[in-house]
């Protein structure tokens, strides 16, 4: 198009017609390309159904897992977790306010999903034996999966979205925003919304609706100060929210706001859950763990906030304590999986997570299920209270959810969906009138004030008035401030498309923060830590509210209150017992009398004093153009193949171009296609003389290798890759023939003489993939690195846990690999020696090696007392657990955990449950934690 058509820039866009609206058909419709409603989608069509996908952006890279995720905080992976023990902590961290129904769903269908979503390509970490590398972080249950290729689940998604089969029935349209869910005889039969780039006025026709359009992550302002550094992803403004509640749908838990600890000044978590399984943790400023909270919940941040705002503030996360390997393996996570910035950032301020720890701070308020409990209400099968709607993801209320249950319930959503066809009723006129008018009435107005100021003015009343702690005068305020702000919204200027989108989700904003207010309001009690902490009813009140709090929007246009009892539930929990019964009617919610400050009638009096009780997020880099024209052209045409779901023949021309841009982007475009013969492809690649093809081809294969067939082909390449003189190549070479079983003792160990630090640490791991305890044990006192003897140990305890050396008679012989740890018990290097004893605590701490981790607890390294306290966990109760006890005396809160933990071990014993009982008043939260689980 050429620049004589466009209007001048300062000419605000028309108002189209409604009767000029472009209409779209479809069996089911899905709202929002995120997590939810990208799995939605996919499944609707695997039901033969018509699917349209609506992203109000680009469905490439959109939604909250655009700049990728580190790892899973609640896989339930058979062997390592329980499906009933995940639901009753997730019943206990909401403070029992939960339908179990949902979260079993998550609980029992969530390691399918890993398994589905791992045929796709998506990479989670697994140990040297290929079983899910599950961490503990929190005290009680394994559920955090960590994944290390985190940062391509939305390009993996993005592919399964364009694969033939599902071309065909899922049609996307990028750039249009919904507004409204049309209703017709009390059932969602379609949606209507505008084009973002060109303004056009867009109506759907549709069978069933799914809202997947995430948190609202827009409500509260940032305390960095700018308008879009939440911590939620800031295009997620309650779209879904307000979408819902307008078509009548009931929401609940809408008071429960999420907070969540985040790095000051910059809109991120801090990532203490990545950095706990590292050795890092959550601090006060003398060092002290505080958190007696055992889940990430509303008590949990009520803690946080409160020791922020001691004496004993600020509050770190603490990481310069950890040795060198530990620190860049985090780098590598939190600067590239998780957030792209995050080491901009710290380098901006001149800091050094091996010099600095992370001062951490709260976050603006926002309304979330999948972090909290304020959502849409959905039952088991993601239906909403409105036939034929189905909400799915952080937008639907599932307590604590997360990315898994954004899967399930966007698969439940999308299967559910599938029993209807489209809608052949007329669309309801007056609702697609009133979209229209919500939509383009900035245009009329187009000197009016502009968006980001109202937006600005509309949040920074949720800050003053609905932030917690609450009370009832100042969420009375908020609502007056509110509705005064109908009209400041109504006046909103806009002249471009994009300005139109912002405004849409202004009113959106308004809409969650009223129901904010009005629910925070309606419930007067405190409940869930920060998250409904309310000055004014500051007991939590099981009799009055062991109730959802649902809201709806009237036949009359007012906001009304439902106050619904828990049902009993599916999984018993100690301390809550709810037996169901009748809803109790609220109707609507009024302020308060804050007209004036006390009664006009009488002189004021003196209060009595009373004690206190840059790049575009999911984006995928494209090499520099070649200098040469031709260059260039060979760039835009493998763009433009990528969408052809070319064969590998397709692709050959370009992987050989004379050009190493070209062949990187090949690679790419391969990695994305996915066709038969992409394995082997990529692992000649590997050979490519051009170091960026490699690493290209050497990211792929990481990235693929759940998904490539393991046939000899990829192994003879594979193999043929570990001659190359580039250790990047060599070491994803071993790492893939690990995964795949490719590989063999002989194949791998000859790697363990590699001149590479990281070839020889992928060696290890692959040797004890294979159970070559020999060739591991061979190894471990004479490899020069720290980082590879402390990786050999930890290897060593892997593969001999099959038998504990100490069940062997007291003259026999050492097993190899209690020979390679007692020699390692001699290494010069502290940590080393750590590593060594840690093991023993796997393998067995026969009688010798007793007396030298008792030893070793007066040893200067703390992490050595560390070690040998886990060593002593599988000793002689007679002689570990006085030795323990006084361990429990040691400096180092690390070095007590560990003693409370071997003592865990021993607790059939009356010294080591009086030792336990001593530590439950330590002052470190986790010793305490820990040593009262134990009792």
């Amino acid at each position: 198009m050429t620049t004589s058509v466009n209007p001048p820039a300062d000419t605000p866009l028309a108002v189209p017609s409604l009767a000029d609206a472009e209409e779209l058909t479809c069996d089911v419709l899905v709202i929002g390309g995120g997590t939810a409603g990208t799995m939605a989608a996919l499944t609707a069509a695997e039901h033969g159904k018509d699917v349209l996908l609506l992203e109000k952006a680009h469905v490439r890279h959109s939604g909250a897992l655009a700049m990728g995720m580190d790892g899973v905080n609640n896989a339930v992976i058979p062997g390592r977790a329980e499906p009933d023990d995940y639901v009753a902590e997730i019943t206990r961290a909401n403070d029992g306010i939960v339908d179990q129904s949902t979260v079993r769903q998550t609980a029992t269908r969530g390691f399918a999903m890993v398994q589905r979503l791992e045929s796709y390509g998506v990479k989670f970490e697994k140990d040297e034996h290929g079983d899910y590398a599950v961490r503990q972080v929190h005290r009680s249950g394994s559920y955090v999966l960590p994944m290390p290729e985190g940062k391509d689940v939305k390009k993996v998604l993005y592919r399964q979205l364009r694969r033939r089969e599902m071309r065909e029935r899922i049609r996307i349209e990028n750039r249009v925003m919904p507004v409204r869910v049309l209703t017709a005889g009390g059932q969602a039969v379609g949606a209507a919304g505008f084009n973002t780039r060109t303004g056009r006025f867009v109506q759907v026709r549709a069978g069933a609706v799914i809202l997947a359009t995430g948190a609202c992550g827009r409500l509260g302002l940032p305390a960095s100060g700018y308008l879009y550094g939440t911590y939620e992803n800031p295009t997620n403004a309650g779209d879904g929210y307000a979408m819902a509640y307008h078509a009548g749908a009931e929401l609940t838990g809408i008071e429960c706001f999420q907070i969540n600890p985040l790095i000051k000044d910059y809109n991120g978590p801090a990532c203490a859950y990545v950095a706990n399984p590292f050795g890092g943790y959550q601090v006060n400023r003398h060092g002290e763990r505080f958190v007696d909270s055992d889940y990430w919940s509303g008590q949990m941040m009520a803690e946080f906030a409160a020791e922020v705002a001691s004496d004993r503030g600020p509050v770190y996360l603490k990481l310069s304590h950890l040795p060198e390997e530990s620190v860049s393996a985090l780098e590598s996570i939190l600067h590239s999986t998780e957030r792209p910035t995050r080491g901009t950032f710290h380098s901006g301020r001149g800091h050094d997570y091996r010099t600095h720890d992370v001062e951490m701070h709260i976050s603006e308020i926002g309304l979330c299920g999948g972090h909290s409990a304020s959502g849409v209400r959905v039952d088991d099968h993601a239906r909403t209270t409105v036939p034929r709607l189905y909400a799915a993801g952080d937008l639907a209320c599932v307590p604590h959810n997360y990315m898994i249950g954004a899967f399930v319930f966007g698969d439940l959503a999308g299967a559910d969906a599938s029993r209807y066809s489209v809608y052949e009723g007329e669309l309801p006129l007056e609702q697609l009138r009133e979209a229209h008018e919500l939509i383009y009435r900035p245009l009329r107005n187009p000197d009016g004030p502009p968006q980001p100021q109202v937006e600005y003015k509309l949040r920074r009343f949720v800050n003053d008035y609905v932030a917690p702690p609450k009370s009832g005068a100042r969420l009375s305020l908020a609502l007056e401030a509110f509705e005064r702000m109908r009209d400041d919204i109504a006046a909103m200027g806009a002249r471009t498309a994009h300005e139109l989108m912002r405004c849409a989700e202004v009113t959106f904003i308004r809409d969650c923060a009223e129901m904010a207010a009005r629910s925070s309001l309606a419930r007067t009690e405190s409940r869930w830590g920060l998250y409904h902490d309310r000055l004014d009813h500051p007991a939590r009140d099981d009799a009055s509210w062991f109730h959802h709090l649902d809201l709806r929007k009237s036949p009359s246009g007012a906001m009304e209150f439902t106050a619904r009892p828990v049902a009993p539930y599916l999984v018993p929990v100690d301390g809550f017992a709810p037996v169901g019964g009748t809803s109790r009617h609220l109707g609507e919610v009024h302020a308060e009398d804050v007209a004036t400050a006390g009664s006009r009638e009488l002189a004021p009096v003196a209060a009595l004093a009373e004690a206190e009780p840059e790049r575009a997020p999911g984006t995928r880099d494209l090499p520099s153009a070649a200098p040469a024209e031709q260059s260039s052209a060979r760039l835009l045409e493998l763009v433009a193949l990528a969408d052809e779901e070319p064969e590998l023949a397709a692709l050959h021309p370009y992987l050989t171009d004379p050009e190493p841009a070209v062949r990187r982007e090949a690679v790419g475009v391969l990695t994305e296609t996915l066709p038969p013969g992409t394995g082997p492809a990529l692992a000649a690649a590997l050979r490519d003389p051009a170091a960026e093809v490699r690493a290209a081809a050497a990211a792929s294969l990481r990235e693929l290798v759940e998904t490539l067939p393991p046939g000899p082909d990829l192994r003879d390449g594979l193999a043929a890759a570990l001659a190359e003189p580039d250790p990047v190549v060599r070491a994803a070479a071993l790492d893939v023939l690990r995964a795949l079983r490719l590989g063999d003792a002989a194949l791998f160990a000859g790697a363990l003489a590699d001149s590479d630090t990281a070839v020889r640490i992928e060696a290890v791991r692959a040797l004890v993939s294979v159970d070559a305890a020999d060739e591991l044990a061979g190894a471990a006192p004479a490899d020069p690195s720290r980082e590879v003897r402390v990786a050999i140990a930890k290897g060593l305890a892997t593969v001999g846990a099959g038998r504990p050396a100490g069940d062997a008679p007291a003259d026999s012989p050492a097993t190899p690999v209690e020979a390679a740890l007692t020699g390692l018990l001699d290494d010069p290097d502290a940590l080393v020696r750590a590593a060594a004893y840690g093991a023993l605590g796997t393998t067995g701490c026969p009688a010798p090696l007793t007396t030298r981790a008792v030893a070793a607890l007066s040893e200067t390294t703390w992490q050595v007392r560390a070690g040998a306290a886990t060593a002593l966990s599988v000793a002689d109760p007679d002689v570990a657990v006085p030795a323990l006890a006084k361990a429990l005396a040691d400096a180092n809160a690390d070095v007590r955990k560990a003693a409370v933990l071997a003592l865990t071990r021993h607790s059939t014993t009356e010294e080591a449950r009086a030792a336990l009982s001593t530590a439950t008043t330590d002052s470190d939260a986790d010793v305490r934690a820990y040593a009262a689980r134990a009792l």
